[in-house]
């Protein structure tokens, strides 16, 4: 019996649902949002600018299972942004902002996936202190209210409404499957809401409505002075009841006393073929929602509503009413009044009315999405992703008539809300989400000056690094298209009233790798081809099909950085390196020397500390050493070096002293741990263990456990040693401390109280060296999700809170050696440049667990106590009310993987990075390097497994190398690089896409070339009469039926794929990929499959490898199927590139050919009904052996030895065997249930093989064969081994093999029986990566039982059961549960996001320990640690 793990390795990333409203702030804070303007207040234009772009709401959005809320910073315009010289010019200004971006403030795996959302809002102006709530639903009929809460820094559940279960069995009236799962809409009051379940069960949410008018405006009143939108109570409506069949639609809509629902059904159903029988079967009801009389009365309803209408849209105030979307038409209706408007020649108006006006433009309008610009202007975006805008013309409230103009074309979206009155977001599940700025208005001064030739300007908003990665985003090449969004875009109405001009700037995008349909696994470019171990993992890529028709895209995904090498240099027993700056004070006046910004100074010494000596180099063109000539401290190693005093000096510090330095002239010499005179012979003295350098300060660790501080003094470039008074009495050993400066535009910490400018003011903090602080952090180790301080002196009962006394110009954070020989051995806090940026806080402790934290202002209760203490002279309570408002929350890294503790004394491992290829964060040295960066306030981790083990990091930025790195292996290799930029790293793997302009279906890997052929399908807009003769069947007729075509239909299009092959290399430089060459297919041929295959060549007794291609042709269901078999050879001749590729075979078989494999030299071919073996002689193939097995389309085929696997469209799978002698394909067994299979694959753990498969239920099942067993009808059925929701459509399995990890050599297991042992990678529709890895029976078993343990020990966001979800689902076909041999990661990784004591507690009740538990995980990852 064989185990398995289910692993999640990239979240998904196609965005489904989104949404606006104040979630993290109410609309009252904005304006303290709002940063202080240091222009003059002369300014004429700055007041109209405030005015126009107003609060703005957070952004929602949701990918399947995940959560996040964004806030959108607006940058303005004015002088403040002092850019430094060497960035790109400014972005264009719209409406008096410069750019805006996101920045994420929250983001959660939920154990569910979304299936729709809104947000209950608080209904009041813009004034209003409430703040909104997000309402989640999920399938079958659970809704969940979320509202922030600010002393978690988080959201948390305010409600939960679940309609599933026994007691609620009677409202699915004894149907088990449902087209659509719950539907969610609000009242734009935020009075009510109502969620559609089960197709016609209507449940009413009534929103509390105590703490509203004054309770609310209070400031004391709730948590932090806000209180977030309830839901109360809640009751059913029965829509049977009120005569109602198929509920395609609801919304509430404005401008009533109370809520009013406005119900969009169809009362007996049609569909195209039936409309000259049955049309305009569609109608909508308005009911007036009485919540406290439970009562629902019927106001107006309009009847005779085309069938193909599909979607509400609530008209705001004044205007009122409703828009229903159809196909063709868009009908106005409310009580008063009603209009319609034709977009196409399909457009018909309903008997007995009058015609129907029609607009000038020809669209269809069915799948698209819209919102409200302004009150009167919607915008839609249609299913080929153009933007069109929908101007309401209206007198008072009757609205006369409805204008329709086109605007630009952008991503195909599947989601788009408006975020406050000047920025809307394109939420897409096949490209890039956009956020868009927009300013409308009468054609306005500003504009008009810019002109057309703006289109080109549209990257202004980003520095030049960040430009070139986001060139190849979706946003960029929109623009270049010429008709595409561009940023200035005109939109006249045909009216007279108002001209209403329209201006859009893309402003920010969020990365969607989604859907994929297919990839490959191929080398890299920059690979090592001698790199063994884990260390080899690093030269593979996944090549991804992604996006669909514009947005497609091949998306080439990296688990682990590579950099892309310089130059390297052997350097063995290296111990540290460092980069430094030297900026000559001589010569250059104070202002003149700013004007070279920070970031573009060039380093100018490199220090490197061996075992014994010190070597420095100089970083001009050339590296050359000059450590004989310069005054740095060289003849034993080097523990840190840095820049103080604004770089105009160097700091060395070293086992007994300190250096400061002017460039190669020192300028100072201290040294420590001698001070008294009979000590300084005996070797005992203490030596320096740790260093910690924030300017003007270092703070030194001593290897004794007391700590020093130097001090330096800015006007003289001088330092002088001081301990610190709060450590001079206390016995206490340090195991770690940090320093952290306080720098920025506007100092965080300062803002933590508001009494920091009262109290003792700065400057005496820094005189008297009181600037580092006693921090007893015991419950810092531990983990907890928070750490809170707390300025009330006994300690208080929530274990979350505890002791921390800080300075505020640097503090410094000590720990002091708890229980279990737990400790913490390195910190480091730093808070990286951005205006809204705060401060991150890691830790390491000695098993190597890496913790961090990110730090927030809670302005908590007590607030009101802070004046009385300023007066105190009493320096710890000052600075206690000083940060009392400080905050940590902790990160979730669970793609980290942690590194095993070694014996040796480790130096220090994490090192700050300002700029490396224009990201921040920071690097983790050791055997498991990690590269930690801060994006969007949000931490991405990326691992660089391709030198193993690191011992030194620095950054370098000099001539040759720009905004690079250096760093040293343990093999003592010193390597300059660059990171590759063609990559964007705020994913969560690097990410490069390539765009297509095309549909991508399917890819394959050609090794010996370095090639990649895929299929690509282009849209084509054709005459109807060539589509039309191409569905007829050539032999029976040859002329087209003319009778039936009217003169207009002639000249009618049609839009047709038209497929081809595309041979695709990937460029060396890391720049676009160049198509090497293109097989076209025939008209009406859709390329299905496309295989590499190796093929033995019967005449001359070789193998040949050939490009297989499968294909279908697509002629409507009058004509019978065919396909081609085609196989062409690759690259004879490399100098003549026209014949890259030869067709060498072709052939014509009935039935579509969807699948091809090569098995033991012969070409399995799946057309149609039946699979047919053929041999290659050469020239052409013959049939050797058939099987008519799959009933109806093989969507797969897998071949290991001489097994292979089927996977059928409809009728589940089967396994045959080809036997070599008899010439036969014969049937071993197969799954007797119905089974609509999507991607099948072996899974191959040492002698056991497992046959897994994914269906469209988003389920995976494990099968074996076992003829020995009773219940497999003597071997002619397949027998369940596991099964598990994954919760996407699968579409990819790709067999990888495992690697061997440490813990396997030491258990008594055999060690080959694990060697062979291959795990599946798999891709989802969603943009989700995972694998489903073989585990052996003692870890599955410890696992699973901690697995038990968690569903109860961790609190789940949204209340969601992580047991419930990954239930297997049948959508209500019979299934007999199988067993349970999956453990879930998703859940498992929460183990250690918990705290040390619960981790413990929950490892002594399994009957385990946590390292045990740990070293488990950690091996699952590094085994299947693949890219």
């Amino acid at each position: 019996m064989s185990y398995a793990a289910f692993k999640l390795m990239h979240c998904p990333t196609g965005i489904e649902n989104c949404d606006s409203g104040y979630i993290t702030h109410s609309a009252a804070d904005f304006p303290t949002q709002i940063p202080p303007i240091h222009s003059d207040d002369l300014d004429p234009e700055w007041p109209a600018a405030k005015r126009g772009i107003g609060p703005i709401p957070n952004l929602i959005v949701t990918a399947a299972n995940v959560l996040e809320v964004y806030i959108v910073r607006a940058q303005e315009e004015d002088g403040r942004t002092a850019r430094p010289p060497g960035d790109a010019p400014r972005s264009r200004v719209l409406a008096g902002v410069a750019g805006a971006s996101f920045e994420l403030a929250c983001h959660y795996r939920l154990h569910g996936n979304v299936e729709t959302m809104a947000v209950l809002s608080a209904g009041g102006d813009d004034g209003c202190r409430r703040r909104d709530s997000i309402v989640l639903a999920f399938q079958d009929a659970k809704i969940v209210v979320l509202e922030y809460d600010d002393s978690l820094h988080g959201l948390r559940t305010s409600s939960m409404h679940c309609f599933e279960g026994p007691e609620w069995h009677y409202l699915k009236r004894g149907r088990e499957s449902f087209s659509q799962g719950p539907l969610i809409k609000v009242d734009p009051q935020g009075r009510c809401g109502g969620v559609l379940v089960y197709g016609l069960q209507m449940i009413i949410l009534k929103a509390s409505q105590a703490g509203y008018g004054l309770v609310g405006d209070d400031e004391a009143s709730g948590s932090g002075g806000t209180i977030s939108v309830r839901f109360e109570s809640s009751y059913i409506i029965s829509l049977r009841d009120l005569e109602m069949n198929h509920v395609k639609d609801f919304t509430f809509v404005h401008g009533y006393i109370e809520p009013v629902m406005v119900i969009l059904n169809e009362r007996e159903l049609t569909w195209a073929g039936r409309i000259s029988w049955k049309r305009d079967t569609c109608m909508v009801s308005a009911f007036s929602i009485s919540t406290t009389l439970k009562q629902h009365p019927l106001i107006w309803s309009a009847p005779n509503l085309p069938h193909d209408a599909y979607k509400l849209l609530a008209v705001p105030s004044p205007i009122g009413g409703v828009l229903i979307i159809c196909a063709n038409t868009i009908h106005y209706h409310s009580q008063s009044a009603s209009c319609a408007l034709g977009l196409n020649n399909y457009a018909s108006s309903t008997e007995g009315s009058q015609e129907m006006p029609r607009s000038n433009l020809n669209v269809e309008l069915d799948a698209a999405n819209a919102t409200w610009l302004s009150h009167d202007v919607a915008m839609f975006s249609t299913k080929t992703g153009e933007l069109l805008l929908l101007t309401l013309v209206y007198d008072g409230r009757a609205v006369q008539r409805l204008e329709l103009s086109k605007s630009k074309a952008s991503v195909l979206t599947s989601a788009i809300t408006t975020i406050g009155n000047s920025f809307f977001f394109l939420g897409s599940r096949l490209g890039d989400s956009l956020l868009v700025q927009y300013s409308c208005g009468v054609a306005t001064t500003m504009s008009s000056g810019h002109g057309k030739d703006e289109a080109t300007e549209i990257e202004g908003d980003a520095p030049l690094a960040k430009r070139l990665r986001r060139a190849s985003s979706d946003a960029l090449q929109d623009v270049a298209g010429g008709e595409e969004l561009s940023l200035y875009t005109s939109a006249p109405n045909n009216s007279e009233s108002a001209q209403k001009t329209f201006s859009f700037a893309v402003r920010d995008s969020l990365i969607n790798i989604g859907p994929l349909k297919d990839f490959s696994y191929g080398l890299r470019i920059n690979a090592d081809l001698n790199a063994t171990g884990i260390a080899k993992q690093s030269n593979y890529e996944l090549v991804c099909c992604s996006g669909h028709g514009k947005n497609g895209a091949l998306c080439v995904l990296q688990q682990s950085i590579r950099p892309e090498l310089i130059t390297e240099v052997e350097l063995p027993g290296c111990k540290g390196i460092w980069t430094v700056y030297h900026k000559s004070s001589r010569g250059h006046s104070a202002d003149s020397s700013r004007i070279t910004s920070e970031d573009d100074e060039y380093h100018a010494y490199l220090i490197i500390s061996l075992e014994s000596r010190t070597m420095v180099l100089e970083t001009a063109d050339l590296l050359g050493e000059v450590t004989e000539t310069v005054d740095y401290y060289v003849k034993g190693s080097t523990i840190a070096a840095g820049n103080l005093f604004g770089r105009r000096r160097v700091v060395q510090v070293f086992a007994r002293g300190a250096r400061i330095l002017d460039g190669s002239y020192m300028t100072q010499d201290l040294s420590f741990g001698a001070s008294n005179s009979e000590s300084s012979s005996s070797s005992e003295s203490s030596t320096v263990s740790s260093v910690s350098i924030a300017d003007p300060y270092v703070l030194l660790r001593m290897s004794d456990g007391t700590v020093q501080l130097l001090v330096g003094d800015p006007s003289t470039c001088t330092v002088s040693v001081n301990v610190p008074t709060v450590f001079e009495n206390s016995a206490e050993s340090i195991s770690s401390c940090t320093l952290y400066h306080d720098k920025g535009p506007e100092p965080w910490l300062r803002k933590a109280s508001t009494d920091a400018w009262l109290s003792n003011g700065i400057a005496e903090a820094i005189d008297g060296g009181d600037g580092s602080l006693h921090d007893q952090v015991d419950k810092f180790m531990s983990g907890k999700t928070h750490l809170v301080e707390n300025c009330i002196r006994e300690p208080f009962k929530d274990t979350r809170k505890f002791k921390k006394n800080m300075a505020e110009d640097m503090p410094s954070q000590i720990m002091k050696e708890s229980g279990q020989n737990m400790k913490v051995i390195e910190l480091s806090m730093q808070r990286w440049s951005g205006q809204f940026s705060r401060p991150f806080l890691f830790g390491i402790l000695t098993d190597g667990t890496m913790l961090c934290y990110h730090a927030y202002l809670y302005e908590g209760q007590e607030s009101t106590t802070k004046v009385e203490e300023t007066n105190s002279a009493d320096l710890s309570t000052i600075s206690t009310s000083r940060l009392r408002n400080l905050r940590f929350v902790r990160v979730s890294m669970d793609t980290f993987t942690r590194e095993e503790p070694s014996a040796v004394t480790q130096s220090q491992r994490i090192t700050i990075f300002k700029n490396v290829g224009g990201y921040q964060g920071l690097f983790l040295s050791g055997s498991r390097p990690a590269w930690f960066m801060v994006c969007r306030e949000r931490l991405r981790v990326h691992p660089q497994l391709c030198d193993g083990s690191i011992v030194a990091f620095t950054i370098l930025h000099n001539v040759n190398c720009n905004h690079g790195l250096i760093y040293v292996t343990s093999q003592g290799f010193l390597k300059i690089c660059q990171l590759p930029s063609a990559s964007s790293y705020d994913n969560y793997w690097p990410v490069e896409k390539i765009p297509l302009r095309g549909t991508p279906h399917q890819v394959t890997y050609y090794s010996e070339k370095n090639l990649y052929p895929l299929i690509v399908s282009v849209p084509v807009v054709k005459p109807l009469n060539q589509v039309l003769s191409s569905l007829v069947d050539q032999e029976v007729s040859h002329q087209i039926e003319h009778d039936n075509l009217g003169s207009d239909d002639l000249h009618r299009t049609y839009t047709v794929d038209e497929f081809e092959v595309r041979i695709l290399e990937p460029e060396k430089s890391g720049g676009p990929w160049e198509t090497r060459a293109t097989i076209p297919m025939q008209s009406s041929e859709n390329a299905l499959t496309v295989r590499m295959v190796t093929l033995f060549n019967t005449t001359t007794k070789e193998n040949e490898t050939l490009l297989a291609i499968g294909t279908a042709y697509v002629q409507g269901e009058d004509v019978a199927a065919r396909g081609r078999v085609l196989l062409f050879s690759i690259g004879k001749n490399p100098d003549n590139p026209q014949n890259l590729v030869s067709e060498v075979y072709s052939k014509e078989l009935k039935g579509a050919i969807s699948a091809l494999a090569s098995l033991q030299g012969h070409l399995l071919v799946a057309s149609g009904p039946k699979i047919i073996l053929h041999k290659w002689t050469g020239s052409e193939l013959n049939g050797v052996a058939f099987y008519d097995a799959p009933p109806l389309h093989v969507v797969s085929l897998n071949i290991v030895k001489n097994f292979i696997l089927l996977g059928d469209i409809h009728k589940s799978i089967y396994f045959l065997s080809w036997k070599e002698q008899g010439a036969q394909l014969s049937l071993l067994a197969k799954d007797f249930g119905t089974l609509n299979c999507y991607a099948t694959e072996f899974l191959i753990d040492g002698t056991t093989l497992s046959l897994v498969v994914s269906d469209d239920q988003k389920n995976i099942q494990i099968f074996y064969y076992a003829p020995k067993m009773l219940e497999s009808w003597k071997g002619q059925k397949l027998l369940p081994r596991a099964e598990f929701h994954v919760g996407a459509h699968i579409t990819k399995f790709f067999r990888l093999q495992m690697l061997p990890t440490n813990s396997d050599r030491t258990s008594a297991a055999p060690v080959s029986d694990k060697t062979n042992r291959y795990a599946l990678l798999f891709g989802t529709l969603d943009g989700s990566i995972g694998c489903i890895a073989p585990l052996d029976e003692l870890t599955f078993r410890r696992l699973q039982t901690l697995q038990r343990k968690l569903v109860d020990a961790v609190p789940h966001v949204c209340g969601l059961n992580p047991k419930a979800f990954r239930q297997f689902r049948s959508n209500g076909k019979a299934h007999r549960p199988g067993p349970d041999n999956i453990v879930d990661c998703e859940l498992l990784c929460h183990y250690a996001m918990l705290p040390l004591e619960e981790q413990l507690d929950i490892g002594h009740q399994i009957g385990t320990t946590r390292a045990q538990i740990l070293s488990n995980l950690n091996d699952l990852s590094l085994g299947t640690s693949f890219l």
